[in-house]
């Protein structure tokens, strides 16, 4: 049914799995074109009460947006590669019924981005975590600049972000960016487990409580779009071409600011 998600309904749970282990699971237009289709299937199926997101292999939860994409684009086109990505965060976030993270590996870049749409997130004990855009002379594009912020707070944020640096599971654990640590076998156990206690409460409780919640960062908004505005401008620079260039030749980058 999608070219690049599993799917598999138990229990009124739905598993998605981001299913392209030959590219450690990394976001591209095909990605988010299944998972707009599979948030439509969310929100229209009745037998569909909850979903989790995990990624396929035991190695990457989803490793970054795919930077071969990235190649040749300009400011305007880049902007609208974000808000491509902003907008399904965005139904993810505002979804009426829960929908959880389960972190089994690398969640980087737009990996981590996607986590941090969810409700809350689950991880395994080898997971890490990070939002190394500075390293291709970009920042995050998909709402990571606003929710890393307000999942663990500025000082945190802003040293993940300016130094591209990953933290592991138990690092952000510490840091109230996931909610529980267990082992990989555990993982889908553990997240089904809490979702099941969920489900067994009122569904339009707890659609407002998840509506309630969002709307105390709702006057931050205007930074989604100021991260879309910086997102763009930053493929105009040569320091943009040389990181992504560097990334997919795997030698060094050389940034000269501008």
């Amino acid at each position: 049914m999608y070219q690049t998600i599993t799917s598999d309904l138990t229990n009124n749970i739905l598993t998605l799995t981001i299913n392209r282990p030959d590219k450690m699971n990394a976001l591209n237009k095909q990605v988010f074109n299944d998972l707009e289709a599979v948030l439509n299937e969310i929100e229209n199926n009745p037998e569909i009460k909850a979903a989790i997101i995990t990624g396929s292999g035991p190695k990457a939860f989803v490793a970054g947006a795919d930077i071969s994409e990235f190649g040749g684009l300009d400011g305007e086109q880049g902007k609208a590669l974000a808000k491509r990505g902003q907008d399904i965060f965005f139904r993810i976030e505002n979804n009426r019924k829960p929908i959880v993270a389960a972190v089994n590996g690398f969640a980087l870049g737009g990996g981590c981005e996607l986590a941090m749409a969810c409700h809350f997130r689950i991880a395994s004990e080898n997971a890490k975590f990070g939002q190394p855009e500075v390293n291709l002379g970009l920042i995050p594009g998909y709402g990571g600049t606003q929710r890393l912020t307000q999942l663990i707070g500025k000082g945190r944020a802003l040293e993940l972000l300016l130094t591209g640096n990953m933290i592991d599971a138990a690092t952000a654990h510490q840091y109230g960016l996931v909610n529980h640590v267990v082992p990989q076998e555990q993982l889908l156990e553990k997240t089904t487990g809490i979702l099941q206690t969920i489900l067994t409460k009122a569904p339009i409780a707890v659609a407002q409580c998840i509506r309630a919640a969002n709307a105390a960062y709702a006057p931050e908004n205007q930074g989604y779009e100021m991260e879309l505005t910086a997102f763009g401008d930053s493929f105009n620079t040569e320091d943009m071409k040389e990181g992504t260039a560097a990334f997919l030749e795997k030698r060094k980058a050389v940034f000269t600011g501008k």
